[in-house]
């Protein structure tokens, strides 16, 4: 393979020159949340994800990350290589509250603050509320500020912060150091920063990409800075292959968009006739789902947030709408939850009109590891009567593990376990000391879930 000569990346003139993309990751956020609220799981591994059958793992702590449990892993395996750890199905209200102290806090650092999930943002600094240092000694402070805050007002959360002339290196940055990083990348050190790195470190080199690539042996970035464009191109189609060049020298000119939060993308059909069969109904959710999951595709982004619209007989509209705990693009996902979404719904009615809708998009992915049990919260939205509602999963078990309860005569607790006929529950808060285990019925009255 005969090395190109591209432009380097601090002649591009779409590239900043001063180091002011900042990226905030809170480490191993579900479970660090856990065990901040649940002492006697402190210093002990924790796996937080679908404690399902076919349930993966949407959060390891670090403690059980030694044994190997990584996120997307299969829960059954989790539990094969960490038996002894606390598998926990998830508090989503506790992950929303305190992901919305942190993104206020950055908020007021900058307006320009782009959330790529519960636990995930880029800052633009050139928009910092207050005049911002860009030295290296400067953005050092700043950052050791930034991270004594979010710990603070938290209850001791930690975040690994990058900040770099792009997103791209930014990221890169965050993931250095973890957990509890802080690092800087100086301007027009980028290059020689990801000539080691493996080349999955780039963007949309997947699993398949990277096969592809090892197979004419590409393995570091610095293999791919070496290769051809126009091999690259034969190989993996010309758009994807010249985004790949370009970000292996580190031309990202991607802006934080903050306000892609207010975009959509959806799809509608309107019908001659009413349609009342519910499966019909889910066949064209089904389709149009897979339309805004091409356009989605076709534009390189991700959606947090997934949308049905109804039309009734009596041409009253009604909306439903999920956020997930991640930005996904795959059709199964975003069918999956409209199809969810659709069975709130009476449509025995009749139905005039169908809709599919995305929301909440950014460019970068960060999947949903929870599937249908991860979503955040349900709102609906009728013409007749505009109200929003905060709801859980209804299909979730009472007594999930790890889930908040309160007792008459023992106060506030979490259920430890469940099953035949009874829970048991260690009673401890954020604010005491490792409390004591008690099982009752679980049709006891005096315990009540929170």
């Amino acid at each position: 393979m005969l090395p190109t000569a591209p432009t380097p990346a601090r002649n591009n003139g779409n590239v900043r020159h001063e180091a002011s993309v900042l990226h905030l990751d809170l480490d191993a956020f579900f479970a660090s949340v856990e065990q901040r609220d649940k002492p006697s799981l402190r210093g002990k591994p924790v796996v937080v994800g679908g404690i399902g059958q076919r349930g993966v793992v949407a959060t390891a702590s670090y403690e059980a990350r030694v044994f190997g449990v990584r996120s997307a892993m299969p829960m059954t395996e989790a539990r094969r290589r960490c038996p002894h750890a606390a598998f926990l199905a998830g508090r989503f209200g506790a992950y929303r509250q305190a992901s919305e102290q942190v993104m206020r806090i950055l908020r007021e650092l900058s307006p320009l603050v782009e959330p790529l999930s519960l636990d995930e943002a880029f800052v633009d600094l050139r928009g910092a509320t207050r005049p911002v240092e860009l030295s290296l000694p400067g953005l050092r402070g700043l950052v050791r500020a930034l991270k004594a805050r979010v710990s603070q007002e938290t209850g001791g959360l930690t975040a690994s912060v990058g900040i770099g002339t792009s997103k791209f290196i930014a990221k890169v940055a965050s993931e250095l150091d973890k957990p509890d990083g802080l690092r800087v990348i100086e301007p027009g050190t980028e290059i020689a920063l990801l000539r080691p790195m493996p080349v999955a470190v780039i963007p949309g080199v997947g699993p398949v990409t990277q096969e592809r690539l090892h197979r004419i042996g590409i393995r570091t970035v610095a293999d791919l800075q070496a290769v051809g464009v126009d091999e690259l191109v034969r190989l993996v189609g010309q758009a994807h292959g010249q985004a790949l060049i370009e970000l292996a020298f580190a031309r990202d000119d991607r802006s934080v968009e903050p306000e892609r939060e207010s975009k959509s993308i959806s799809v509608e059909d309107t019908f001659e006739t009413d349609v009342v069969d519910a499966a019909e109904l889910r066949k064209i959710l089904a389709r149009d789902a897979g339309q805004v999951a091409a356009r989605l595709r076709a534009a390189r982004l991700f959606a947090r947030t997934v949308t049905i619209k109804i039309r009734h007989h009596d041409f009253s509209t009604h909306t439903r709408s999920r956020t997930l705990l991640g930005a996904t693009d795959r059709v199964q996902v975003i069918s999956d939850v409209a199809q969810s979404l659709l069975s709130g719904v009476d449509t025995a009615g009749g139905v005039r009109l169908v809709g599919v809708g995305v929301a909440g998009l950014t460019d970068v992915l960060q999947e949903d590891l929870f599937g249908a049990e991860g979503t955040v919260a349900d709102q609906s939205v009728d013409n007749a009567d505009v109200e929003d509602l905060q709801v859980t999963d209804r299909r979730a078990p009472q007594w999930i593990t790890g889930a908040d309860i309160h007792h008459d005569d023992h106060g506030r607790g979490w259920v430890w376990g469940s099953g035949v006929g009874r829970v048991t529950v260690r009673f401890e808060s954020r604010d005491t000391p490792p409390g004591p285990i008690h099982t009752f019925p679980m049709d006891d009255p005096k315990l009540h879930p929170v």
